[in-house]
């Protein structure tokens, strides 16, 4: 099914009534917005294997795929309900008045209130929990912000089966018209027209770094600037520590040929690049890797144009001076099919060519030797931000190798020792965001009830009645929410 692109009216009509809808919605409880979220995740349930079987069909991933990603979105949706009705995210601080002190001090309550209509763009990789009723959907909602959602063109029907849920819940839960609205357009015009809009004030985004870039420039040659969260390009480098090596360089390849074919390598957490020092261990851990990734069938990505995109980056960096290809699938790859490649090059090579820094978006990594361990921090310094960063390392490694520590916590958001990088756990300690070009503002995160505090900004009231404070201020703290007081947390 095809949906034609909304026009520049229509938008501009709905953004308008997500303008009008914010005044009404903003003033809604944390109790309200919570039951809001919840409501969704059940209409969300409603929809039953119907929607399993147009996701299915749009984007070809497979139905237990599916299943849990769609079980993911539904528990995104509850757990931020239950943080945005805890109330900790608006990060109240109360410091009292102190009149007999020269000068006096004035009483002063700072808390986080909704920033207004936030548009956000649906991802392709992920159909349910990136997208309609994704992430930056959910805690745009917690934090008391209208969405405007487009949809993403590889599956728009299923974005259009999700968005109908959202308006159920939204009328069964006596909600403004304008509190949700769905968008469909494939030209970048109407990406524009939501981005530059005078009335959208945050943007989030998951994608590529040539669209998530697009859409921060966009909003910043804006007469008022606003924020865009985008998550871009991450190669997730992983550094093979030499006296892990020693023991487990055929064990660590084989789980990480896992990791590198994990849904066709369609993870904005692959990892895309793996360093280690030229000798034996390495040489143990590519021809591992080599084997295992021989074995692994090239898998239907998820649309054609993330296929062809796929296939281009990869053929350019394997053309480049100095890049040789290890191993690919022994299986001949069917019509839009990813085959699984394994590539290497020396430290050299690497630190000399800026193009195999960057991503390619599916099942492929590049293997770097380094001739020391010099080099490999000379590689690690010269990488751009990441959304993770891995060491495979013993303890005594991390000891030894301090400054190498060092120079990849400065690069990534999530620090993985002894792990993969795919996977992403939604809990309130999960931090998936990075330095840039990983995203827009490595301060947050786009995967956890931390999330809210994207669409919020601060406000200090000074000298209100108690009365006239909202309630999240209060003295009595009628929500019972934590507050610290006078630089203490209490309740």
């Amino acid at each position: 099914m095809t949906y034609t692109d909304h026009t520049t009216e229509e938008i501009n009509d709905a953004m308008q009534q997500a303008w009008k809808a914010f005044h009404v919605y903003r003033k809604c409880s944390l109790k309200q917005r919570a039951g809001f979220l919840r409501a969704i995740a059940k209409e969300i349930e409603n929809l039953g294997d119907e929607l399993l079987k147009v996701a299915g069909e749009e984007t070809n991933l497979p139905e237990a795929r599916l299943r849990g990603e769609r079980a993911r979105t539904m528990f995104q949706l509850t757990s931020y309900a239950d943080a945005c009705e805890k109330g900790d995210w608006l990060e109240a601080r109360i410091d009292t008045a102190i009149p007999d002190k020269a000068p006096p001090k004035p009483d002063i309550r700072k808390m986080l209130v909704p920033l207004g209509p936030v548009v956000v763009f649906g991802a392709a990789n992920f159909p349910f929990a990136y997208s309609t009723a994704g992430g930056d959907t959910a805690t745009a909602l917690a934090a008391g912000c209208p969405v405007i959602v487009k949809a993403h063109p590889a599956h728009a029907q299923t974005s259009e089966l999700v968005a109908a849920a959202i308006l159920k819940a939204a009328k069964d839960c006596v909600l403004p018209e304008g509190v949700f609205t769905h968008i469909h357009g494939a030209s970048f015009e109407v990406g524009k027209a939501l981005v530059t809009h005078q009335h959208t004030k945050a943007v989030g985004f998951t994608g590529s770094f040539t669209g998530g870039k697009q859409l921060f420039d966009w909003a910043n040659q804006r007469k008022e600037p606003i924020p865009v969260f985008a998550e871009m390009s991450s190669i997730n480098p992983v550094f093979l520590l030499p006296e892990k090596m020693k023991t487990a360089a055929a064990e660590t390849a084989a789980m990480y040929a896992g990791s590198i074919t994990l849904g066709v390598g369609q993870f904005c957490t692959n990892p895309g690049l793996i360093i280690g020092l030229e000798g034996k261990e390495l040489e143990t851990f590519r021809t591992t890797l080599g084997t295992e990734i021989s074995k692994i069938a090239p898998g239907t990505m998820l649309h054609p144009g993330i296929f062809k995109n796929y296939r281009k980056k990869k053929d350019e960096a394997l053309k480049q001076a100095g890049v040789e290809l290890v191993a690919y699938s022994d299986a001949k790859p069917a019509l839009n099919q990813g085959s699984p490649t394994i590539a290497a090059a020396t430290g050299k090579t690497f630190l000399n060519n800026p193009l195999l820094h960057q991503e390619v978006f599916g099942p492929y990594s590049l293997i770097i030797g380094c001739k020391d361990m010099k080099e490999m921090l000379q590689v690690a310094i010269a990488l751009e931000g990441q959304l993770t960063a891995t060491l495979m390392a013993t303890e005594n490694d991390l000891r030894i190798h301090d400054n190498l520590v060092e120079a990849v916590k400065n690069i990534c958001g999530r620090f993985i020792l002894n792990s993969v990088p795919t996977g992403v756990e939604v809990c309130l300690s999960m931090q998936h965001g990075g330095p840039f070009p990983a995203t827009t503002d490595s301060r947050f995160t786009s995967v956890g009830a931390d999330g809210m505090k994207r669409f919020a900004r601060p406000i200090a009231f000074q000298n209100w009645s108690n009365e006239l404070l909202p309630d999240e201020l209060k003295n009595e703290n009628p929500l019972g929410i934590w507050r610290t007081v006078n630089g203490e947390l209490s309740r």
